[in-house]
């Protein structure tokens, strides 16, 4: 089996996956982060009419019943190709992107017309009620670079009144690639863009692309996560390493962040259970975009002890870090900053600051859960906790460490130095330790 483009569908082990849907205690842990909350869902056509599509039907009706508010948007491109060549009418362009004339615009008007049924009638079956809608309003994309674009449009508003009315009695909006103009004329809309464009309207959460795709593919390879400054910064000087398949939802991805949507995911619609893995586990399948660098990186809360106390417990175990009881985590809460994913704690850093001595601060308990290694997430951490104390005016920080001061020094740039550098009641706990950790000292701007 392949996708549109002719690639083949994953290995049997691609589609292995880490929780079960029936495992309630592996899902029901995310519930109360994602309640009340709004995923706006983007399916590809080519997606539509894969074998997997029935099980992305009854994934989306899961969602609904975990009370997970989902708005689904659905692209035409394989459809459209495919009435072009049995209709034997040349098209003159599939997404929506370019050129749209009369005879394009026809059959893109039956394509999202086949699509939006697949979509009503597969939702039905899971025994959800649905809607197609009329709440895209666009315009006329008009003359770009001297070349008219006669029936491409692009959206002006979106009826997020009518939406939202919808979403509050329970009904799924589902929405095509097909706008209207001001004259109640049709327009043809990019997919990916209208799920941006819904979700700014909207304030979802989250946008999920599902595509025929691994994730978002740069250099040849799949990025399980980056950040929109990276992404950006690929797009404007190495736009070359980005696949021709992603490059339509990374720049859409782009756009959704920075008119305020959170997150935005691109896993491959073909995976059996991909969007129950993707959205209720720690790892996920595909591909997150998320903001700036230090987004992901906030103060802890006391909700937060026992996952923080859980997850160092197996570097306790190791000596790399010293042993808390949860109790002493929630005295010293305060002191803990922690890196989510998906909104899910996978890294802590604590940072201490010495009243006697308001120069200097230590930057400890750094871990970072295993399967997020080598992703440059421990620098992030320690380099936000030096950001946090330089604002609080500190010039000097320290760290000390029995296992990781290769990463302090090789990584950080912190430097070995002598036992003495610490305060009086800090070295008086280091001896008494008896760890013999290495002091290492950093000096900040």
């Amino acid at each position: 089996m392949s996708n549109g483009n002719g690639q083949p569908t994953p290995p049997l082990a691609a589609t292995a996956t880490t929780i079960k849907p029936t495992d309630l205690r592996g899902i029901l842990q995310y519930v109360p982060r994602f309640r009340g909350q709004i995923f706006v869902i983007a399916i590809d056509g080519a997606i539509v009419a894969d074998e997997n599509f029935s099980n992305l039907l009854v994934d989306i009706a899961v969602l609904r019943s975990l009370a997970i508010k989902v708005v689904l948007v659905h692209g035409i491109g394989l459809q459209i190709q495919e009435l072009s060549t049995t209709r034997n009418i040349p098209i003159t362009n599939t997404d929506g992107t370019g050129v749209t004339d009369a005879a394009t615009l026809d059959l893109a008007i039956r394509a999202s017309s086949r699509v939006s049924h697949a979509l009503v009638e597969g939702l039905t079956q899971n025994g959800l009620k649905c809607a197609t809608t009329n709440s895209v309003r666009a315009l006329p994309t008009g003359i770009i670079r001297g070349v008219d674009q006669q029936f491409t449009g692009k959206v002006e508003r979106i009826d997020k009144d009518f939406l939202g009315s919808l979403i509050e009695q329970q009904i799924v909006p589902v929405l095509s690639p097909i706008g209207f103009g001001p004259d109640g004329r049709s327009l043809r809309v990019n997919s990916d863009l209208l799920a941006a464009e819904l979700a700014e309207a909207l304030r979802a959460t989250k946008i999920i692309y599902l595509a025929p795709q691994l994730g978002l593919e740069i250099d040849g390879k799949v990025r399980r996560e980056i950040s929109i400054d990276a992404l950006k910064k690929v797009l404007a000087d190495h736009p070359d390493q980005l696949a021709d398949a992603s490059r339509s939802k990374a720049e859409n991805a782009i756009k959704a962040i920075e008119t305020g949507t959170p997150r935005v995911h691109i896993l491959d619609g073909r995976v059996f259970d991909g969007l129950l893995n993707e959205i209720f586990s720690n790892d996920g399948v595909g591909s997150l975009v998320y903001g700036n660098d230090y987004q992901q990186i906030r103060q802890a809360r006391k909700g937060d002890v026992r996952l923080i106390y859980n997850l160092t417990r197996s570097a306790v175990r190791r000596e790399e870090l010293i042993h808390r009881t949860q109790q002493a985590i929630e005295k010293n809460i305060d002191q803990f900053f922690v890196f989510e994913v998906d909104e899910n704690i996978i890294a802590v850093v604590t940072l201490y600051f010495y009243p006697d001595k308001p120069l200097l601060a230590e930057v400890g308990s750094l871990y970072v859960m295993p399967f997020y290694h080598n992703r440059g997430i421990g620098k992030k951490m320690v380099e936000y906790a030096c950001m946090q104390a330089t604002e609080r005016g500190v010039k000097t920080i320290i760290a000390l460490s029995t296992q990781s001061f290769g990463f302090f020094s090789n990584v950080m740039q912190f430097e070995e130095t002598t036992k003495e550098i610490l305060p009086e009641a800090r070295l008086k706990l280091y001896d008494e330790s008896g760890r013999n950790a290495k002091v290492l000292v950093k000096q900040l701007g």
